[in-house]
């Protein structure tokens, strides 16, 4: 009997969970990321949770690195950053919309948001082998797409898509998978659409912008250097104009003639200002999203007093743009990267448009990887490799 009851125990026992390791950043000191193991978090009733294949390495993660406790003072150290994941689903948490939307073995891309102030647990950090995802922050993605390409996208992603369709930023028209489209779509779609300026088109967000933008019904404006137009055009603008050229903004508001502008997203040094300049020249929504600040966030010195220089000059520079935009009468928003994760947003975008329009060729994961090495300990490699900076590509790791 005893024996008995000894072997109905032990099979009723559940499996062990996998174990995790992560890449961590220790403390607030900036030192390098530590490999240790980790805990294995299992899902909520909205979340799953993937062993990840592959991770992008996006500025933000050098400079938290940095001076994560004056950017970020809410991290709770050791942290796991990382924001951008793509692997295969391990796990479905039950009683939720994650039952509906996912099972065990799809694959998937997400946006990991362990580091933001909502959420702030290491679980749902990117840079380990098991990672929380909510589910409605979470793609699946087709079998021909490598997980090294699709981990570009959802950071870049969801900073455009913020800009783009939230209520509190440009408002526009959400996206539509072209195959789910009406016929009174479709004719909507071939009459004049307004456009909509992206400065700063072969950026990680730029490029996500531009096809979010078209994927709405709007046409685009871009900017880049003339090298990287062809790829700026592939990706759906119509028109791209050298954004270091002294007389850009006045040949954009000159290609605007006639045309309604729906506003603008501002990516990279001084595209805030050369923006606000377009939109206030011509008809229209009279908005500028923001993405970036003038500040290289990888520059930012670790010392409190080097940190508060920097800090008072982003002050001086906001009051005077502010006060620019004011006289011109344009409204000017930043953009947090993250808030789709809390609003409508966020389902529009990875529940109903992602899935099928990377299906249906109609969305394409760019900008590509540039590949850093394997493993978790490449992680801090990649870092590195960012800081130095990337044209038209995103660095990442697979693991």
């Amino acid at each position: 009997m005893f024996w008995r009851s000894t072997v109905l125990l032990i099979t009723a026992m559940p499996p062990a969970p996998p174990e995790n390791r992560a890449a961590y950043l220790v403390d607030k000191h900036g030192k390098p990321l530590e490999v240790r193991p980790a805990p294995y978090t299992a899902p909520g009733p909205d979340e799953i949770v993937i062993k990840n294949e592959a991770v992008a390495i996006n500025p933000v993660d050098g400079a938290v690195q940095l001076a994560g406790s004056t950017m970020l003072p809410w991290l709770k150290y050791p942290c796991i950053q990382g924001s951008d994941v793509s692997g295969v689903v391990v796990d479905v948490g039950s009683g939720g919309e994650a039952e509906r939307l996912f099972k065990a073995g799809d694959r998937i891309v997400g946006l990991a948001v362990g580091t933001d102030k909502r959420a702030n647990r290491a679980s749902e950090g990117a840079f380990q082998q098991y990672t929380v995802l909510r589910c409605q922050l979470a793609s699946k993605i087709p079998d021909d797409l490598p997980c090294e390409r699709a981990c570009v996208l959802p950071l870049a992603l969801s900073t455009a898509a913020c800009g783009l369709f939230m209520a509190d930023h440009l408002a526009l028209d959400k996206p539509r998978v072209l195959q789910q489209l009406g016929a009174d779509e479709e004719a909507r779609d071939s009459s004049s659409p307004a456009v909509v300026i992206v400065w700063g088109g072969s950026t990680s967000v730029g490029s996500n912008a531009i096809q979010l933008a078209r994927a709405a019904g709007y046409e685009v404006f871009s900017t880049a250097s003339p090298k990287n137009f062809e790829y700026v055009q592939s990706l759906g603008a119509s028109v791209v104009f050298d954004y270091r050229a002294a007389d850009t903004v006045a040949r954009i508001v000159d290609a605007l003639r006639g045309k309604t502008c729906a506003g603008a997203l501002a990516i990279g040094t001084r595209s805030l200002e050369a923006c606000i300049d377009i939109v206030a020249a011509v008809p229209g929504r009279k908005f500028v999203s923001q993405a970036s600040v003038p500040v290289d966030m990888q520059d930012v010195p670790k010392s409190m007093l080097g940190f508060l220089k920097v800090m008072l000059g982003l002050m001086w520079w906001n009051v005077s743009v502010g006060l620019k935009a004011m006289f011109k009468r344009v409204s000017t928003r930043f953009i947090w990267g993250t808030d789709l994760m809390e609003n409508e947003v966020g389902p529009v975008i990875y529940r109903d448009f992602l899935p099928g329009a990377l299906a249906e060729g109609q969305y394409q994961a760019k900008p590509d990887p540039v590949i850093a090495g394997t493993g978790l300990e490449s992680i801090q490699k990649g870092i590195e490799v960012c800081k130095k900076g990337v044209s038209a590509a995103k660095v990442v790791v697979t693991l």
